[in-house]
């Protein structure tokens, strides 16, 4: 399997930004889901599993390590008055903290194949960059996996080309200059039937789908094993 597309969305649920190369290092992609909106009243962070709206605008890093925020009419922030405006709720943009001493808590549908939820659970994320579990520093997803589905629906970090990452399980491999080790594949939620521009229209069939065939299951997660940098095009060599 060869390197197809690489992506670092910098706002946990936000659009993020497809990549030529991207350093890599314990804590995945460097700038991936480094900073999350929450919600001023509730303290919960916000992702697109409770609020859709978030899918629509995007998130970039600047040439100094910050990053912008991109809102659905063209406005480029940072201010979380903008943001709150567009969103018609008090956020605040927030960087994750370094030491990873504190896990932030995000909420889920009660249960992911009801099209539309009125129940909803708190669950907590990973400590550090916002990603959904400790373990998911990387995601891999295969065009042979995905078949006929917008890869963009699964916000993998890296697209390969080709098919067999599930068989990956409990290996280690070579992408590029980094090494990975490949651990369970990634439960899949309520975001991956949401609307997101470019024409990726709501449909509740892919996450039923992906229950039916798959056990809820696409994609698989990595961790790093040793840091460096992954360039389209980088062929997958297992150990």
């Amino acid at each position: 399997m060869r390197v197809a597309e690489l992506w670092r969305y910098p706002v946990k649920s936000l659009q993020g930004e497809r990549l030529a190369e991207a350093a890599v290092d314990a804590l995945g992609i460097a700038g991936d889901r480094r900073w999350a909106l929450f919600d001023l009243d509730t303290g919960l962070g916000l992702t697109a599993r409770r609020v859709p709206e978030l899918l629509f605008a995007s998130a970039r890093l600047r040439a100094d390590g910050g990053v912008e925020v991109v809102l659905p009419d063209g406005t480029v922030t940072t201010d979380d008055g903008d943001i709150s405006g567009w969103l018609g709720r008090r956020v605040e943009l927030r960087a994750a903290d370094e030491r990873g001493d504190v896990a932030p808590t995000y909420e889920t549908p009660a249960d992911e194949e009801v099209p539309d939820p009125t129940e909803w659970l708190q669950w907590e994320g990973a400590p550090g960059p916002f990603h959904d579990s400790p373990r998911i520093r990387l995601s891999l997803v295969s065009t042979g996996t995905l078949g006929t589905w917008d890869r963009r629906r699964f916000r993998a970090n890296v697209v390969l080309d080709g098919a067999g990452e599930d068989a990956l399980r409990g290996r280690e491999a070579e992408l590029g200059g980094v090494r990975l080790r490949f651990g369970l594949p990634i439960s899949r939620c309520v975001m991956t039937t949401r609307p997101q521009p470019g024409g990726i229209a709501r449909d509740t069939s892919v996450l039923k789908t992906i229950h039916r065939e798959r056990d809820g299951l696409l994609a698989v997660r990595a961790a790093v094993l040793t840091s460096g940098t992954v360039r389209t095009g980088d062929v997958l060599v297992p150990a």
